[in-house]
């Protein structure tokens, strides 16, 4: 199979990776860093394949220059990083960790020798385990994100890394997909902290808004050049005209998308919510001020995207409405498309990452310059005797929806930037190290990186793409 062309996105468009601190980091209890709800949940029997954790992953933690001199090799414009919420905050309030700021701060100032710009995520999911259950000595309330205590929280903790990092870092990411840390870690039961809850998931999601938004205001004081939030949105397809799908549709919007893009972007709550869960949304964790807080203005949005969902009404799996978690909501997901699907098992449809982008920007008047902070797939990689990984699979999806971002800005919509999801392959969460999504190949019993095909293609686009804006320059 030959290598698609480069797609041709505008002069200016800029190009990153990015990854996740749980995911690769490793050093889990090293220089004071205090656990988080991963570290608990991964260590806990039958909970990720193979009962595989984050301890170690990539250990990015020791190795971070071998993977900025990767970084510099593909010449990426930015990386987008998260820093781990307990590494700074053992405890998650109070007391800061000293030596976990030096990392960052490496880790920073070696980005911007190398020319990129860092773009910092605050939370991808790994809340520190004192603010979930407090451990003795724990001055934090308990509950997790179900507690407004939590919210405030963090906010406190986005003050300690804006006033460390605010004046090298170019772009701040206050959440990465709330939706997962709400309803697939308190509805679903799949991440952590591993609960099946209907309310319990639904006040959490409310926090999560909630926290974003005094994260806003603690870095617009700190003077921060760019902030934002990154939600993993779905192009969501209704399996046929039937009244029943089409309400069906209807709850899996509010599910899926309006229960972050409605406060946001149009300051209220979804329409349907009431239909969706069935009066379970509403209650006293909402406060006066909540959504006026909640939607200060941003400097943009960040977008994950990987598939299209198409869903049909289903029974729901539990009779009372009162014990079905939250996201019970009567609608079942098919695959109609009868495409290529990744080894996540997603389906390969691009067309669909320009009809979100587009429907968005018809949507929201007041949606905000968008950065595409997560898109990628897992591919069935190996090593092949001559030390290469061949990956045409992942060049042909990073090819074909760039083209897809590039439809979507010559319709209007105000697209940046693109981070490519991800740098390295990596611990997937529940999935363990059976989803290889990096450009760089990762042995993870010697930690040896190896660039696969995707990130010499990669490369040579950045490349093709920096000589057209340079010459359009002159």
């Amino acid at each position: 199979m030959s290598a698609p062309g480069f797609p041709q996105l505008p002069p200016g468009f800029r190009f990153g990776a990015a990854t996740a601190a749980y995911q690769i980091e490793g050093a889990h209890d090293e220089d004071g860093r205090g656990p988080s709800i991963w570290d608990t949940f991964s260590h806990t029997p039958g909970r990720t394949l193979g009962g595989a954790t984050g301890d170690t992953a990539c250990d990015h933690y020791h190795r971070h220059r071998e993977d900025v001199a990767l970084l510099r090799g593909l010449g990426v414009d930015g990386y987008r990083f998260s820093i781990s919420w307990p590494r700074l905050l053992p405890q998650g309030t109070g007391a800061v960790n000293r030596k976990g700021l030096d990392f960052y701060d490496r880790l920073i100032d070696d980005l911007l020798a190398a020319g990129i710009a860092p773009a910092v995520t605050l939370y991808h999911w790994d809340l520190p385990q004192a603010l979930e259950t407090p451990s003795n000595g724990g001055s934090a309330a308990a509950g997790g994100w179900r507690v407004r205590r939590t919210a405030e929280a963090f906010a406190e903790y986005a003050n300690v890394a804006a006033d460390r990092y605010g004046d090298r870092v170019e772009r701040w990411i206050t959440l990465n997909e709330p939706f997962c840390s709400a309803f697939v870690g308190h509805a679903e039961g799949r991440h952590a902290p591993g609960a099946r809850e209907g309310r319990g998931a639904l006040v959490a999601a409310h926090h999560l808004l909630v926290a974003h938004g005094l994260a806003v205001r603690e870095l617009r004081a700190a003077g921060a050049r760019e902030v934002g939030i990154t939600l993993n949105l779905d192009r969501l397809h209704a399996a046929s005209d039937r009244p029943e799908d089409l309400a069906a549709l209807r709850r899996a919007e509010v599910l899926h998308n309006e229960v972050w893009t409605e406060p946001l972007f149009a300051g209220r709550y979804p329409e349907h919510e009431a239909e969706t869960w069935q009066g379970l949304a509403d209650g006293p964790w909402r406060r006066p001020g909540d959504l006026e807080l909640i939607g200060a203005p941003l400097d943009f949005l960040g977008v994950n995207f990987y598939r299209p969902v198409t869903v049909t009404a289903a029974p729901h799996r539990q009779e009372d409405p009162a014990l079905r978690t939250a996201v019970d909501i009567g609608v079942a997901e098919t695959d109609p498309y009868g495409t290529r699907q990744t080894t996540m098992g997603w389906p390969v449809v691009p067309s669909a990452f320009t009809e979100l982008l587009t429907g968005l920007h018809a949507r929201y008047p007041r949606l905000p310059p968008v950065w595409i902070t997560e898109n990628g797939s897992a591919e069935a990689d190996s090593l092949t005797p001559d030390g290469r990984v061949h990956d045409p699979e992942r060049i042909d999806y990073l090819a074909g929806h760039l083209a897809a971002v590039a439809d979507a800005v010559t319709a209007g919509v105000d697209v940046r930037g693109y981070y490519v999801w991800s740098l390295l392959d990596n611990f997937e969460w529940a999935r363990g190290y059976d989803q290889r999504f990096g450009l760089v190949h990762v042995d993870y019993h010697t930690l040896t990186r190896t660039p696969k095909d995707s990130y010499h293609w990669y490369r040579g686009l950045i490349t093709a793409h920096r000589a057209r804006t340079e010459e359009t320059a002159r």
